[in-house]
């Protein structure tokens, strides 16, 4: 706290944002802007018009790329809007308030806790902490999180979940070994609403040709382990293209797909297919 305190008195104002791309950085897919310019152009594959309502989980060629990015099938993925972490909010809005997949919603059990891992994402905690989830610390090294102590965490059952940045994770850019997915993919919560938020983020946004990280598939791992529904995976295109207008993706089971779609379905009409 000391040395925060120096750090802040010297009166700085500097610009900390991550992965925010330069102009020139942009430029580079402006042609995405003009790749419409008749009615068929926006039409789907399966003839869909792109202009009008429908299709709550998205574009068919759009779950396909996602699928194709998160190594996952087509019917495990819904499609969002422009940010991930707006899916990432509203899902866990969807669990304190209406449940996760049949049980009763976090918000009536007592006092909901998170595992944070630290060194962390500050949106992540930032989104616990308004929801006022007790957060509960666990520390990284170059492998991924303690996940001996999460084993011990999650035995309680007021352990709602977790998040996490698997793959160049936010800010130390390292990425979780085989050891730690499987270890997370066999976790045995004692809630059965237990959730792990997977932020992969970074899932294709290697920077060295030399240092390309694959990490093992954790809704692959979780269906292995007898775990099928614990995991959310969430990624989009803001550090691809347009941060600005991106299109974000969730992956889970299909249980826990189906029931997402079935509180979606009040919620909205469809998110930007033309985007998409």
């Amino acid at each position: 706290e000391k040395k925060y305190e120096e750090v802040k008195s010297l009166g700085l104002s500097l610009d900390m944002s991550r992965g925010k791309p330069s102009a020139d950085q942009l430029d580079l897919t402006m042609d995405m802007l003009n790749v419409m310019s008749s009615v068929e152009d926006c039409k789907a594959e399966n003839g869909f018009d792109c202009r009008n309502y429908g299709v709550l989980d998205g574009m068919p060629e759009c779950k396909k790329l996602f699928a194709d990015i998160l190594d996952v099938e087509p019917k495990n993925i819904i499609i969002g809007g422009t940010s991930s972490l707006n899916l990432m909010y509203d899902y866990l809005n969807q669990c304190m308030y209406l449940g996760v997949t049949g049980c009763e919603p976090w918000s009536k059990q007592g006092k909901v806790k998170f595992i944070c891992n630290t060194p962390g994402y500050d949106r992540h905690f930032a989104i616990t902490e308004l929801f006022g989830i007790e957060m509960i610390s666990v520390e990284m090294d170059e492998f991924g999180p303690d996940v001996e102590k999460i084993a011990e965490l999650v035995k309680d059952p007021m352990v709602k979940g977790m998040f996490c940045v698997p793959k160049y994770s936010n800010p130390t850019g390292i990425s979780y070994s085989d050891e730690v997915v499987l270890r997370f993919a066999n976790l045995k919560p004692a809630a059965e609403d237990f959730r792990i938020y997977w932020d992969n983020a970074y899932g294709i946004h290697h920077l060295y040709e030399d240092k390309q990280d694959k990490i093992l598939n954790i809704l692959e791992e979780c269906k292995k382990a007898g775990n099928p529904n614990m995991v959310y995976i969430f990624c989009s295109t803001s550090k691809i293209s347009f941060p600005g207008s991106g299109v974000s993706a969730v992956a889970s089971s299909v249980e826990n797909i189906e029931y997402i779609m079935s509180h979606m379905t009040v919620q909205t009409i469809g998110h930007d297919k033309i985007n998409q």
